[in-house]
């Protein structure tokens, strides 16, 4: 993916590489320091910002990041999203995963245990 752009969520991305740091349903993640959501008024979306970089996120990914608070675990997001969009809680978990692998492998999330 290029260094700016609207993030994708793919279970496919689950597979791939990282920095080899263990993502389960029991993590807890938050944004890394010095990283921001903010919304950008003049592209009409919301980005999240970090020193020297932007990312465009689409609604699913903006989901994903506020509710990354540092204290619930990721299967506790993922059933709150299950039932907010009636979607398979496991499917939802693989997705929420896949995400917070790839935005801690850019040093955009951080993994609180």
């Amino acid at each position: 993916m290029s260094g700016e752009g609207t993030i994708p969520i793919s279970g496919e991305n689950a597979a791939a590489g990282g920095t080899g740091v263990a993502v389960t349903g029991a993590t807890v993640a938050r944004l890394a320091r010095g990283v921001r959501l903010r919304e950008d008024p003049v592209r009409g979306q919301t980005v999240l910002l970090a020193p020297e970089r932007a990312l465009a996120l689409d609604e699913i990914a903006v989901a994903i990041v506020k509710a990354l608070d540092g204290t619930r675990d990721l299967d506790t997001i993922a059933a709150d999203f299950a039932r907010q969009f009636e979607a398979p809680q496991g499917q939802v978990l693989a997705d929420v995963i896949a995400f917070i692998r790839e935005f801690s492998d850019r040093r955009l999330l951080e993994i609180v245990r």
